[in-house]
């Protein structure tokens, strides 16, 4: 393998181990599948260190021996966009990589775009063409092809230097203390291990429902949540949003009137059907607990306006610090303090200076 080291026998592990403890810096990246799975399944990570690079066989290895190193609070971990990366490690190993410096929240934070690739990154910074020829293959195959190997190397390679720059340009700034507190926020646990009773957070337009096809929808998406992860398989194996939206209004009681309904997957076996008529006999014993409208509810002409001025202070304070107004305040967040919502992100920690006070303040005076 060019210029990397494969590792795919537990006796390398302690070696490396050792000498990943003894830098301060470790570059960090992963390769993983979850087209056909609820949970990510780890096939390979990829780590840089002092000019070396080496790429784990997770699908041959146990990484425990690497948690050690992979946690130490003396040394940094550089990812790029790191949230999808910490969780296929943390469901193999049930640990966090810490702690975490993201070079795609650093980039934001020096006014390059929020979402800007690895690859984009390393050519604006550094001047590097990466090839980006691999993004759908089939991380799990043995072998991997010698372009493959490349590839997963190439995505380790850079990250010491483009961190270097990002820190760098932060210190210039005065903004190191934001990429440190929203990369915190990814080293939390919860994030990684989510209560699937909450799973109906995920329903997008849930909240445009009356009370009662609103609790079936809930009980619903928590159900499907709970079978998805039985069976690790994906959400939309299971059951489609658009079919959790129908069950809600229609609430069939029987197998064939469920079947009847033209979202359901055509898939969909009779113990499903069974235990899905069971989830909406239970809600109907129960009484909706959300009878009130929700602030997610359309906002009126008033809200709508004092969105917009609220979007404008961002817009403005944005641009004062040359940042994407995504960084300080999504519109979505901005829409919700619009309609009565307490204690947003942008309300805590750096936005609270940068712009929450003075949006907050907005609001009061518009109350």
């Amino acid at each position: 393998m060019p210029d990397a080291i494969w590792i795919d026998r537990e006796d390398q592990l302690a070696a490396l181990a050792s000498e990943l403890a003894a830098q301060d810096s470790i570059g960090v990246d992963t390769e993983f599948l979850r087209e056909r799975t609820f949970f990510p399944r780890l096939c390979l990570l990829q780590l840089s260190a002092a000019g070396r690079i080496w790429c784990v066989d997770t699908l041959k290895v146990d990484l425990a021996p690497l948690v050690p190193a992979l946690t130490a609070p003396a040394s940094r971990k550089i990812i790029h966009a790191a949230r999808q990366d910490l969780e296929a490690f943390y469901l193999s190993t049930h640990r966090v990589i810490s702690p975490l410096f993201d070079t795609q929240i650093a980039a934001g934070c020096i006014g390059l775009k929020p979402q800007i690739g690895y690859a984009e990154l390393a050519n604006v910074l550094l001047g590097v063409t990466l090839t980006k020829g691999q993004t759908r293959t089939d991380w799990s195959k043995r072998p991997l092809s010698t372009e493959q190997l490349e590839y997963a190397a190439d995505d380790v390679r850079h990250l010491g230097a483009i961190a270097e720059i990002l820190r760098a340009k932060l210190s210039e700034l005065g903004r190191e203390h934001w990429v440190l507190e929203d990369c915190r926020a990814l080293e939390e646990t919860e994030l990684y291990e989510p209560d699937p009773s909450q799973a109906w957070q995920r329903l997008r337009g849930l909240q445009q429902l009356p009370p009662r096809p609103r609790a079936r929808a809930k009980a619903v998406a928590v159900w499907r949540e709970q079978a998805a992860r039985d069976r690790d398989l994906p959400r939309s194996w299971i059951l489609p949003d658009a079919a959790i939206f129908e069950l809600a209004a229609a609430n069939p009681t029987s197998v064939g009137a469920l079947k009847s309904l033209r979202s359901l997957p055509a898939n969909f076996n009779e113990d499903f059907a069974i235990a899905l008529l069971q989830c909406l006999r239970a809600d109907a014993e129960l009484e909706p607990t959300d009878q009130h409208a929700s602030q997610d509810l359309r906002p009126t002409a008033e809200q709508k306006e004092l969105g917009q001025r609220l979007a404008a202070l961002v817009d403005a304070r944005a641009a004062e610090l040359g940042i994407s107004a995504e960084i300080l305040a999504p519109r979505g967040e901005l829409r919700a303090l619009a309609m009565g919502k307490q204690d947003a992100p942008v309300e805590s920690g750096w936005r609270r200076a940068e712009i929450g006070a003075a949006l907050r303040e907005s609001l009061q005076s518009a109350a």
